[in-house]
């Protein structure tokens, strides 16, 4: 009598601790440590395990709970492309090219001498020195000496001669004749030009 009367009100606690958790009128919903060992159920349908084994959902989480899932979001990317921020410059990071610096060549000197002519006080030769096609400077050589035709031979190189000369002046053999030197003044032209053909 005793065991039936006990039977029954454990049966009727069982029902009613049943009903609290299935969520009576006015009561929340039950966390697992609400829910004794026996009455838990082992699937999200509330099917008892078998054989009695107590079996606990793997997550249980309340609304309010301040319980946090176990698994971590995957780690992100090792290599992760950056925007390029609005608004900014934009450097370029390309190698910069080589400078290249071309100079004009420089203009070759060069010497050139006329043919030897032959006048009135003897035999005179004109030499040329040109830088690129323009003559620098000009000199005669072979002519006298010394008395009347040695001074004839001065005033011809003084006015013709030199990098300041009449020769340079000119660029041609287009030479005004010398007051008193005829002769070397002509002498002087022919191979002037001479000289001015051979460059």
């Amino acid at each position: 009598m005793r065991r039936a009367l006990l039977a029954i009100t454990g049966l009727a606690a069982g029902t009613t601790a049943l009903v609290v958790l299935k969520g009576g009128p006015g009561a929340g919903p039950a966390t697992a440590g609400d829910v004794p060992a026996a009455l838990a159920p082992a699937t999200p349908g509330g099917t008892p395990a078998p054989g009695g084994a107590t079996a606990v959902p793997s997550v249980s989480a309340s609304p309010g709970s301040s319980t946090k899932p176990s698994a971590k979001p995957s780690a992100t990317p090792s290599a992760e492309r950056k925007p390029a921020s609005r608004g900014g410059t934009r450097t370029s990071t390309a190698p910069a090219a080589p400078k290249t610096t071309t100079k004009a060549p420089k203009p070759t000197t060069r010497t050139v001498t006329g043919s030897s002519v032959s006048y009135e006080y003897g035999s005179l030769q004109v030499r040329i020195t040109l830088s690129g096609s323009r003559i620098v400077d000009a000199t005669a050589t072979g002519m006298p000496l010394g008395g009347q035709s040695g001074q004839r031979s001065d005033d011809v190189q003084a006015r013709y001669s030199g990098s300041s000369g009449e020769v340079v002046a000119k660029q041609s053999a287009n030479l005004s004749t010398v007051s008193g030197a005829t002769y070397t003044s002509t002498a002087y032209k022919q191979s002037l030009q001479a000289a001015i053909d051979k460059a």
